[in-house]
């Protein structure tokens, strides 16, 4: 229990400074500083994978064992969270020795206990979870007494005297003894009147098309936006065609707490305005994926001011404060659905693995699902598939939520011994091919671009086998994977590489004297550091596996033998989920990107998507969007200073006059340069337009790309204004994108800095009402900000596809006319017609 204590506390009060190292550096260097974060920390690694172990029994290579009971509920991970010391840690020392041998003999135990321990099957996972709670269990009342006075004594809050009764009551409702909550759990998980979906088997589609659904969806979707566009811009009902509705796109960003109200305030603006009911997708990452979900959810019923009203009502306790933790958890009604994930999956599949990312997820859940008194919660809202009812005819946006898979491909088969022999050539070259895939989750479907495969929704969590779903050893299937072990998945943050965790604390590491070095050799080996992850993500069984040879050649072999896939929060790879809106067939033809990242302007996200559309070859993407890159290093900068002042004031001028006349020649026929009265913005090239405008992004920018081929010396266009809007009607258009940054704004009475404001923090877990109305206020001033350019996007975008449709109908009815007289079927003019 000592190395419980040392786990919980090294995740806890360290945070993201629990550093466990399972390099894959092939470094020797790091290899060595690896060696010994192992050493070091040896103890808190076998508390995260030998704490339910007992005996002699140790971890099988395809089975995941449960780490610490912090991983089912982090009660003593908030019980140590507060800074605990040597005597804390002592203290638990004595009280395991203890408990171990209460446990060896079962004296402690009450004889109902006793007789239900006897009969717990075997049943892998589940059979070690329940004997790791009667671990607990078993410490005497005495023993818990003492313990409890003492970090009481140690200026511990009062409630930590409940932990044990709390973990005993948890025991006995997890136990499978006729009458526990686990064994009702279980009951229901085979009944199709609760779960319809056990009753169905399901396939792999192997497919890069949408899925039917989805396409039956956008039909409907299409007829109501048209509808909303008129009322948008100001148009007749009857004088739009739907084929001219664009197909536009709202994603937020990650963020937590941050991203979740800053991403509702903004959400809540755009309903106001219009714009919200003429989108089709909604993308989230993290924090905008669980506000996805609460606004599909009886919570809010489609109204984003009951979604602030509930996030009022429910963000003003953090998430994992135990006496409210565990009351969510050990109380009808809520028990019931909160345990039912757990319950499902460990008892489902015997190699399941319910770690600390799953925990995560049901305390979030009992925050954000739970509504406030507890009696309104609704079983409904725990399937992502249930969502269907919000979207089926088409009236609510489809929202597409996300997760990464970290690829990091290995020399070495599962169970031979290639590494060892394979080239360094070939080593390196696999240190260059970790990337990130990306699986969207859909109330229809779970797909994987990579993959080109996908599986139904209500599917998720049953394990698979060449293309089938397999069932449980019981006969039955699973029932669908619930949402609080999904909403861990999309906020598992700390599931980040040791590359990330370092750079959130460099600029500290670099502002101190005498770090250099440190710095250096720590950034040095970033490549080895963006490989290992310290805390495991949340895993689901693997739907390709045993698919080898029917998937498309770019799938990494060894995905194929995998049981069970790791999907963590796809910030890791792109805090904007624009990728999933740029799958052939969604058409997207403007997304609004809000992003409340807390790298604004140092991580450019937008930029990056450049490198997926060149691969996937999607054509439209405006090259050059997004905050700029650094214009140049210092030594650069310095070299041009010194340059400037060995020049005379009068050579200085006389060469900027000569530029200026020799850029007024060249671009005096040029359509895309546009003089203002002789100004000398008028004068820019396109590059300095660029490197001037980027500079200055604003609550809202625009971008347009281009479907025609673009050199790769051709600098990018600057964003689009008043004066450039013309180009967002060329035929040769592309993709649209308007950026809205959540940035401070002085408009509004007593706003808060989203950059300096503490609460606003990715790892702050707590709002009161009025930091809520703070957030949410400073969002919609934002959005009221650009919110006319927006417009002016959407009316140039949808005047540029009239004018093309309109265009292809006349040269149709042209092709037409020239068949029928080809024909003989029609004579022309002026032979023999009477009106010639």
């Amino acid at each position: 229990m000592a190395r419980l204590a040392q786990l919980t506390f090294a995740i806890s009060s360290t945070g993201r400074r629990s550093l466990l190292a399972r390099s894959h550096a092939q470094n020797s260097a790091i290899s060595r500083a690896s060696m010994r974060i192992k050493t070091s920390l040896l103890p808190i690694q076998q508390a995260r994978t030998g704490f339910f172990a007992s005996g002699d029994d140790k971890p099988k290579s395809k089975t995941r064992v449960p780490r610490s009971l912090s991983a089912v509920l982090l009660g003593p991970l908030l019980l140590f969270s507060l800074n605990p010391t040597a005597d804390i840690l002592q203290a638990f020392d004595s009280t395991d020795k203890t408990a171990k041998t209460d446990r060896s003999s079962n004296t402690e135990l009450p004889p109902q206990e006793l007789e239900s321990h006897g009969k717990i099957d075997d049943h892998g996972t589940w059979s070690k979870l329940v004997d790791g709670f009667e671990g607990f269990s078993a410490v005497t009342s005495a023993e818990a007494g003492k313990l409890s006075n003492k970090l009481v004594d140690l200026v511990l809050p009062e409630w930590s005297k409940l932990i044990p009764g709390y973990i005993r009551k948890l025991q006995r409702e997890l136990n499978m003894a006729p009458g526990s909550l686990a064994a009702e759990i279980w009951e229901e998980a085979r009944d199709p009147a609760v779960n319809p979906e056990v009753q169905y088997s399901a396939k792999v589609r192997v497919s890069e098309d949408l899925c039917d659904e989805e396409k039956t969806f956008l039909a409907r979707r299409k007829k109501i936006t048209a509808v909303a566009l008129a009322h948008y811009l100001g148009v007749k009902e009857e004088d739009i065609n739907p084929e001219d509705v664009p197909t536009i796109a709202i994603c937020g960003s990650g963020g937590g707490l941050r991203a979740l109200v800053a991403g509702t305030g903004s959400y809540m603006a755009a309903a106001e305005d219009g714009l919200f009911d003429i989108v089709t997708y909604t993308s989230g990452v993290s924090g905008s994926c669980w506000l996805q979900a609460l606004y599909f959810s009886s919570l809010s019923g489609g109204d984003f001011q009951r979604t602030i009203n509930h996030l009022k009502a429910r963000l003003g306790i953090h998430i994992a404060y135990p006496p409210t933790a565990f009351s969510s958890i050990l109380s009808a009604p809520t028990n019931k659905l909160l345990l039912t994930a757990m319950v499902e999956k460990l008892k489902g599949d015997p190699e399941a693995d319910f770690g600390l990312v799953d925990a995560y997820g049901m305390l979030l859940a009992a925050r954000l699902f739970i509504p406030r008194g507890e009696l309104g919660v609704n079983a409904k809202d725990f399937k992502l598939s249930n969502q269907q009812e919000y979207i089926r005819y088409g009236q609510n946006p489809m929202p597409i939520y996300t997760a990464v898979r970290h690829e990091i491909p290995e020399l070495d088969d599962a169970g031979g011994n290639e590494q060892s022999h394979a080239s360094e050539t070939a080593k390196a070259q696999a240190k260059k091919e970790a990337w990130f895939q990306w699986f969207e989750m859909t109330p229809f479907e779970l797909f994987c671009e990579e993959f080109a495969a996908g599986i139904p929704t209500w599917a998720m969590g049953r394990r698979f086998q060449n293309g089938v779903n397999l069932p449980t050893t019981e006969g039955f299937y699973l029932p669908e994977i619930r949402l609080p072990v999904l909403l861990g998945i999309w906020g598992s943050a700390f599931c980040a590489t040791l590359s990330h965790y370092y750079r959130e604390i460099r600029p500290l590491i670099q502002s101190l004297g005498g770090f250099q070095a440190v710095d250096n050799l720590i950034w040095g080996h970033n490549e080895d550091l963006s490989k290992v992850h310290p805390i495991d993500p949340a895993t689901i069984p693997n739907f390709i596996h045993g698919m080898n040879g029917k998937l498309p050649r770019t799938v990494p072999r060894l995905a194929y033998d995998l049981d069970y896939i790791q999907l963590m929060d796809s910030g890791m790879s792109n805090n904007l989920p624009i990728y999933p809106l740029l799958r052939p067939g969604r058409n997207v033809d403007v997304i609004v990107a809000f992003d409340a990242s807390a790298d604004i302007k140092t991580d450019n996200w937008l930029s990056v998507v450049e490198g997926y559309a060149k691969q996937r070859g999607i054509k439209g993407w405006p090259i050059g969007a997004g905050w700029p890159r650094p214009s140049a290093s210092a030594s650069t900068t310095a070299e041009e200073l010194k340059e400037a002042e060995e020049s005379t004031e009068a050579e200085a001028d006389n060469k900027l006059a000569e530029a200026k006349a020799d850029q007024a020649r060249r671009h005096a026929d040029d359509p895309n340069v546009k003089p203002e009265g002789g100004s000398d913005k008028s004068l820019m090239s396109q590059q300095e337009k660029y490197d001037q405008t980027a500079n200055e992004l604003g609550y809202c920018t625009v971008w347009v790309g281009t479907t025609q081929e673009r050199r790769t010396d051709t600098p990018p266009p600057p964003p689009v204004d008043d004066s450039s809007s013309w180009k967002l009607m060329e035929p040769d258009a592309g993709i649209a994108v308007v950026y809205m940054p959540f940035l401070a704004n002085e408009k509004v009475p007593g706003s808060v800095d989203p950059a300096s404001s503490g609460y606003m923090s990715t790892w702050n877990f707590v709002y009161t009402p009025e930091q809520v109305d703070q957030v949410v206020a400073l969002a919609r001033a934002n959005y009221d900000e650009g919110k006319e350019k927006i417009r002016a996007t959407v009316r140039a975008v949808y005047e540029r596809k009239k004018k093309r449709r309109q265009e292809m109908e006349q040269s149709m009815a042209e092709e037409r006319q020239k068949r029928r007289v080809k024909l003989g079927i029609e004579r022309t003019l002026a032979e023999g017609d009477h009106f010639s």
